[in-house]
């Protein structure tokens, strides 16, 4: 009986120290867990700037002037303020490609291909149907556009699933087999006779067209891109099947253990992940260019690789995030034309940014004063 009640004096001084009961103990340990989780990223961004900072002075060029230029291009004025939207819109949507298999411990980076998939394949849709109603056209390029993607990212989530191919490789093959194929079509059998230097489909249609949100003039992806991360977030962390995703990214052996179907969940997250990809291609046709042509490919799919880091994967965090990317994108024209500088210097510093999330990644989990602390 001695024996008995010391080992399970033990066994209970064991639990109360583990981590998971001082977390539940510690009632203040939640606040600073989003203390942690904003600041990294934050002093991330400062280092980064920073380090793009040296280099600008290396090319003699100011870092003021080159950061307020930044902040009046995105954020200066309503039409400035527009063209951010404008150009974080596909953001959101490429974003969430990456987001939603990285709960399940998934780094899928062939967004793009799914986008210009999506976008070739909307375009191929319209054109037998333009004499149907414009939202006969519209709904059947939507639906043909989410098709491609979730086919083409549902492939590497396939791949890895079912022949343990690394997702991250054949997801990036994945997207320039997706660029030569768009070529081809694009330039052979889809391409109108009428595009001479720039080679792409025939036209949609004025009629059938996306109308811009009313009182601006930023087309509805903005409002597709924000239903979807409201969407997912839900899907994510209120719900089973998202629960069950982030049981299989912690350990995957565990959810294989709890008899989770861990094939299927990582096939549908990458699926969904390239119904977001191929809806921003669809959109980009039917309410930008109104053709399928190279403009598709503009680095959408990998600008939301970085998105998707920087919001560590959370899809309400991804909205500021793509809001921040897309305004120093659109302000790459104004840099260009006062600093004299190539416009390609905001992808320097969206390239630091990145390996700067990276390294901080490292430093979650590491501070002490973010730990659980034990109670008496």
């Amino acid at each position: 009986m001695v024996v008995f009640s010391a080992a399970s004096e033990e066994d209970a001084e064991a639990c109360i120290q583990s981590p998971a009961v001082e977390s539940a103990l510690d009632r203040s340990y939640p606040v600073r867990r989003a203390l942690e989780a904003l600041l990294v990223p934050l002093v991330a961004l400062v280092l980064a700037a920073g380090a793009f900072s040296l280099f600008l002075l290396f090319l003699e060029k100011s870092p003021v002037d080159f950061f307020a230029l930044v902040s009046r291009g995105a954020f200066g004025s309503w039409f400035s303020f527009q063209n951010t939207l404008q150009r974080a819109a596909p953001l959101l949507l490429t974003a969430l490609c990456v987001a939603l298999p990285a709960h399940l411990g998934l780094v899928v980076i062939g967004g793009e291909g799914a986008v210009v998939l999506g976008g070739l394949a909307g375009a191929a849709v319209a054109l037998p149907l333009l004499g149907a109603p414009p939202l006969i056209v519209q709904l059947a390029m939507g639906l043909a556009g989410v098709m491609a993607g979730a086919a083409w990212i549902g492939l590497a989530g396939w791949l890895r699933a079912r022949r343990g191919i690394n997702e991250t490789i054949s997801s990036l093959l994945l997207a320039y087999v997706a660029l030569a194929v768009f070529n081809h079509i694009v330039e052979g059998p889809l391409r109108d006779p009428l595009s001479l230097n720039k080679p792409s489909t025939a036209p949609i249609g004025d009629a059938n067209m996306l109308a811009t949100l009313p009182g601006t003039d930023v087309h509805p992806g903005l409002a597709f891109g924000i239903i979807a991360c409201l969407a997912f977030s839900v899907l994510i962390y209120r719900t089973s099947f998202g629960f069950s995703c982030r049981v299989t990214g912690g350990n995957i052996r565990a959810a294989q253990l709890q008899g989770l179907p861990v094939a299927r969940l990582i096939v549908i997250a990458c699926a969904l992940g390239g119904v977001c990809a191929g809806l921003a291609g669809v959109i980009e046709v039917a309410a930008v260019h109104g053709n399928a042509n190279a403009s598709l490919a503009a680095g959408y799919g990998y600008s939301g690789i970085l998105i998707a880091f920087l919001a560590r994967h959370n899809p309400l965090a991804i909205m500021p995030m793509a809001l921040l990317v897309g305004g120093i994108t659109a302000s790459g024209g104004l840099v260009q034309r006062r600093l004299n500088v190539p416009d390609a210097t905001v992808l320097v510093l969206q390239g630091m940014i990145f390996l700067s999330i990276l390294t901080s990644e490292t430093f979650y989990g590491r501070m002490r004063w973010f730990q659980p602390r034990r109670t008496v």
